[in-house]
């Protein structure tokens, strides 16, 4: 579906868990994300991490948005 929605001419980033599985579907621009249950956060932590770990994440997958990529790319994020 990913590539079907850049065919139409809208920028997309995956964010997902499992990066192998994103990368044979096609996606071009991939942020990793924690794990499957919690995606964008990690209910082991506090509630002030949480917000950290997620802010960061959909901070890199927004510069990712602008990003010019010539083949698949995997954005690194911080924790």
């Amino acid at each position: 579906m990913v590539k079907e929605i850049e065919k139409a001419g809208f920028p997309i980033v995956q964010m997902a868990n499992l990066i192998p599985v994103a990368k044979t579907v096609g996606a071009n621009k991939m942020v990793p994300t924690i794990s499957i249950p919690y995606p964008l956060g990690d209910p082991a932590t506090s509630k002030e991490e949480q917000w950290k770990l997620r802010y960061h994440r959909l901070e890199v997958a927004l510069d990712a948005l602008t990003a010019d990529v010539k083949e698949q790319t995997v954005f690194k994020v911080k924790f």
